[in-house]
């Protein structure tokens, strides 16, 4: 007698509405944060810095594949953060576990010229907090000097390796205002202003108000056809004599910024001689940022693990950025080169932008949506 044996077929449960929920919305945050790893990441303009090429509100998508993703160095975080939990001033991170920070290959470099977004390396604009390198705050200028250049600013004259820098359109610059009376938002918003564009610096002894604003040629032009504006001047506050937040802190008593330089942006592989000279400009840059250990520098030395160096080869490339409006912005002139794995990702263009002084009619910024960042 045969017997036959029959296999019982399992019977899978049916997966419940909660289960599915919870593994579709796992998938979707896997997959969020590799796009936004590798490919594509949404950043927002929070300053006036680069005004006008980007405004405040303006949403970019920025590319990471441009000049290469890189690996993430504090894994515990919480998935779609980068300093804090949403809406808390709790950080979203944990440094008990910090790996070394790669960068894949890219489609290309860094072009001079070109807006790029990275994090700003000064520690001062971190609210004074030491994060690891990808969390830092982001940042968006315009990358005027690449490694190896040499960078001069003359009166406002951006020149590298001796050639005059083309200047962004509608880049902006300092001005001091005198006005019949302090300015309504409707005369302000008749010269293209909002309260990120200018500084009420009080009456005259003729009780006209003064202002200090940044202004583009077509503005300025604007200014002084103005009924309501008495004189448009230089402001001679950004050039007239040294700047002490100046960087590096050795030129603070010579350089401003509107006269600046020239120095000489590391490159990887540029060897230096070891003197007064190259402490002052680099000393900073090589102790913060070149990941070497037991840094110390004196007058004139640089000692590294205690021993003297005589001479120092840097280890990875700086460059140097600077913002549109160019007395309205802190960058490279005041908190010094940005290192190559400070660097982020290429602006490719504007998905969105609100205007926050606008009325609710006029918030959004029709005429920048999907405009290509230069």
């Amino acid at each position: 007698m045969k017997w036959k044996i029959l296999a019982e077929k399992k019977v899978s449960k049916p997966k419940s509405k909660l289960r599915e929920w919870r593994e579709a919305i796992v998938f979707a945050v896997v997959v969020a944060t590799l796009i936004r790893w590798g490919t594509v990441e949404a950043f927002v303009i929070p300053t006036p810095s680069m005004e006008n090429s980007l405004l405040v509100g303006d949403y970019l998508f920025v590319s990471k594949v441009h000049y290469g993703p890189r690996t993430p160095r504090t894994p515990l975080q919480i998935p779609l953060t980068h300093q804090k939990i949403w809406g808390t001033e709790i950080p979203s991170y944990l440094t008990w576990i910090e790996l070394p920070s790669l960068r894949l290959p890219g489609i290309r470099d860094v072009k001079r010229e070109e807006a790029v977004v990275f994090n700003v390396p000064d520690l001062t604009m971190n609210d004074g907090i030491e994060r690891p390198i990808d969390l830092k705050t982001y940042y968006v200028k315009r990358c005027v000097g690449v490694p190896g250049d040499t960078l001069i600013i003359r009166e406002r004259e951006l020149i590298v390796n001796g050639k005059p820098l083309s200047k962004p359109v509608n880049m902006k610059f300092s001005y001091l205002v005198s006005a019949k009376d302090v300015l309504t938002k409707r005369s302000l918003a008749k010269l293209g202003l909002d309260t990120d564009d200018y500084h009420f610096l009080g009456r005259t002894k003729e009780n006209k108000a003064f202002y200090k604003m940044y202004l583009t040629k077509e503005q300025v032009t604007a200014a002084k056809s103005a009924a309501f504006i008495l004189s448009v001047d230089d402001d001679y506050t950004t050039h007239d004599g040294p700047d002490a937040d100046i960087f590096p802190s050795v030129m603070n008593m010579s350089w401003n910024g509107d006269n600046y330089g020239p120095v000489v942006l590391p490159q990887e592989g540029m060897v230096i001689s070891i003197d007064h000279s190259t402490v002052g400009m680099y000393g900073e840059t090589i102790r913060l940022y070149e990941h070497n250990e037991n840094v110390t520098i004196g007058d004139g030395t640089l000692l590294i693990d205690g021993k003297p160096v005589r001479e120092y080869t840097f280890k990875q490339d700086y460059y140097f950025m600077m913002g549109d409006s160019r007395n309205n912005s802190l960058d490279s002139r005041y908190w010094g080169f940005v290192p190559a794995d400070h660097i982020v990702g290429k602006p490719l263009f504007i998905w969105f932008s609100v205007d926050d002084h606008a009325d609710l009619l006029h918030k959004i910024r029709w005429n920048r949506l999907f405009k290509t960042v230069k």
